[in-house]
């Protein structure tokens, strides 16, 4: 047996035995992840009824199922990613690269008007190259980051995956410059072992 496949295996038996897989499947949602969010929900209060809210990197869902449990009928959730997606009843999808121009104005018409929340559990595939894969997590933050100050309205609120390594303090410093508040969470969700964090910016300042 490989050092791969006993790797694969692992991870397998630890996948279908983790209670947050075990509850999702129970309770209806598309992925673990979806804790991740309640949690910081239920912390924070980052949802409001009637919200408006833009779910980055959305596939398979799961934030997006929280978000619009969250904001209600009166609210608004749109989800984007490169990658079709089941659909949800009451989610505006749309199948776009934000990263490009059209990507984003596409994604601004759709959301229609001011954005309350901005939020991306984004990870990039992982290559098991260290360097080259904290590169890429921290590319797809800093897109992530880029449409929440140009598109979130006065005042909004920001949460994004980070994985702790190189260009993780600068990206917390810019933030800072543009949310009245910021703060790093580490969800229960979240693996022990796993570097993952949360970052969440609030008040976003006036342009």
């Amino acid at each position: 047996m490989t050092k791969r496949t006993r790797t694969s295996r692992a991870w397998m038996q630890e996948h279908v035995t983790d209670p947050f897989v075990r509850a999702a499947k129970r309770e209806g949602y598309r992925s673990r992840a979806a804790y991740k969010l309640m949690e910081i929900d239920k912390r924070v209060g980052l949802f409001k009824s009637g919200m408006s809210v833009v779910d980055l990197g959305a596939a398979p869902g799961g934030w997006s199922q929280i978000a619009l449990q969250r904001v209600g009928r009166g609210g608004r959730v749109v989800a984007v990613d490169l990658l079709p997606m089941e659909e949800i009843p009451g989610v505006k999808f749309i199948v776009a690269d934000f990263a490009t121009d059209a990507g984003l104005e596409l994604t601004r018409q759709t959301a229609e008007g001011e954005i309350d929340v901005v939020i991306s559990d984004m990870a990039p595939n992982i290559s098991g190259i260290g360097i080259a894969d904290q590169a890429r997590a921290m590319h797809l933050a800093e897109l992530a980051l880029d449409f929440a100050i140009r598109y979130l309205k006065p005042k909004g609120s920001f949460l994004v995956k980070l994985f702790q390594g190189d260009g993780f303090d600068p990206f917390v410093a810019v933030a800072r410059q543009h949310f009245g508040k910021v703060a790093i969470r580490k969800p229960e969700a979240s693996r022990d072992r796993s570097n993952e964090v949360y970052l969440l910016g609030t008040s976003k300042k006036a342009s």
